[in-house]
């Protein structure tokens, strides 16, 4: 295993009608702004629990954060802070708001060019505002941890950046708000959480036992209760249990002491930024390619997720890989996520655009190894067409 630090100071509040509980939870005194994305979180009902748990608290609105969230919007959201001396955010959605208000609470008290914090992974990040949240939409795991993703839309790019100053200081976990999701989320959520633990899992051996059974229990439960979701939406344990997997997937837990592989997430941003795919969607496009075309270098790991995940124990070395793969593909399919570029029609020349994106945004070195070069980049994308 190798050594690690790990710090998380979130604090969870999971169940049932727990939103009354931000009264406790954010300064009496605060100058409250809630940030949250489209007209659902105004029509579930779920704004005005918020508010009402808020109380006689100074509280504004700003809505619009995009399913990709845009350095456009957020930075419209930065002014407002700033013009209205607000101290305290707090974000009502899924991933992608939370991802915005994390760059939020960091731009408003920045001092130079905000676009500076994504371009330098967020490295010269001092300081961040105070913010909570509100997961509506399980997915990124952005509830429990200091990472955020940003598009921007003029440069068609979308990059990453983490800072230990931008874990939420709580956040509120009622699986009855996932209840009236379309089921394009949810799958997207299982999916998203899926991958971020192969990201973290299937890599090379360290003999950390601890976080490969962790991440095996949680790969099988989004496999058995996946499927389940989308035929029983309102099965509030089937809801609270793969909250709780996203959360777990992406907070540093089965992180630690183990190396990182986040080639998927790189290549299939820029799908996101180009073709405005779905993240997940993105995502289930590329792994599986990715898998084939780096299987001897994951070999060991490829074949301790085939027996442990799949059960997959009998045929050759290379028959077994194979199989999880295409069992994989399939889980993907099951919930409804192609895995291949056609399916949003595109073909060669746009494996080229993208390939151009990642040299241009200094993503040549990827994976564990940092051996996904742009050629490897180009392979693993032609064989997902």
């Amino acid at each position: 295993m190798l050594n690690f630090n790990y710090y998380n100071p979130t604090r969870i509040r999971f169940g049932k009608d727990t939103i009354a509980e931000i009264d406790s939870l954010v300064p009496s005194d605060a100058k409250v702004m809630i940030l949250f994305g489209g007209s659902s979180a105004r029509k579930t009902g779920t704004l005005d629990e918020v508010k009402q748990s808020l109380g006689n608290r100074f509280v504004v609105e700003f809505d619009g954060i995009e399913p990709n969230p845009t350095y456009e919007t957020l930075m419209k959201a930065v002014a407002q802070v700033r013009e209205q001396n607000i101290d305290f955010l707090l974000a009502v959605g899924g991933g992608s708001v939370i991802d915005g208000t994390k760059f939020v609470a960091a731009a408003a008290v920045f001092e130079g060019e905000p676009w500076d914090i994504l371009t330098s992974w967020g490295a010269n990040v001092t300081q961040a505002m105070p913010f909570g949240s509100v997961l509506t939409l399980p997915a990124t795991g952005s509830e429990m941890n200091n990472a955020s993703v940003v598009t921007r839309k003029s440069l068609q790019a979308k990059l990453p950046f983490r800072n230990d100053l931008v874990y939420p200081q709580f956040s509120i976990l009622d699986p009855t708000k996932t209840f009236t999701l379309p089921e394009r989320q949810v799958a997207n959520g299982v999916v998203d959480a899926f991958v971020h633990i192969t990201e973290q899992y299937l890599t090379y051996p360290v003999n950390a036992a601890v976080q490969d059974r962790f991440a095996e229990g949680l790969l099988q439960t989004l496999i058995e209760l996946g499927p389940q979701v989308l035929v029983k939406p309102e099965d509030y344990d089937i809801r609270a249990n793969l909250m709780w997997v996203a959360t777990m997937a992406l907070n540093g837990t089965i992180g630690v002491g183990v190396p990182h592989d986040w080639a998927t997430h790189m290549i299939g941003h820029e799908l996101t930024a180009l073709y405005d795919i779905d993240h997940a969607r993105t995502l289930a496009i590329v792994l599986p390619a990715l898998l084939q075309c780096t299987k001897e270098a994951k070999r060991e790991k490829l074949l301790q997720y085939a027996d442990r995940v799949w059960h997959i124990n009998t045929g050759t070395d290379d028959e077994r890989i194979d199989a999880a793969i295409a069992k994989t593909k399939a889980f993907f399919e099951a919930m409804g996520i192609p895995t291949h570029l056609s399916a949003y029609d595109l073909d060669a020349s746009h494996v080229d655009h993208v390939v151009k994106q990642l040299e241009l945004h200094g993503m040549v070195a990827l994976g564990e190894h940092g051996n996904i070069d742009p050629t490897m980049s180009r392979n693993i994308l032609t064989l997902a067409l």
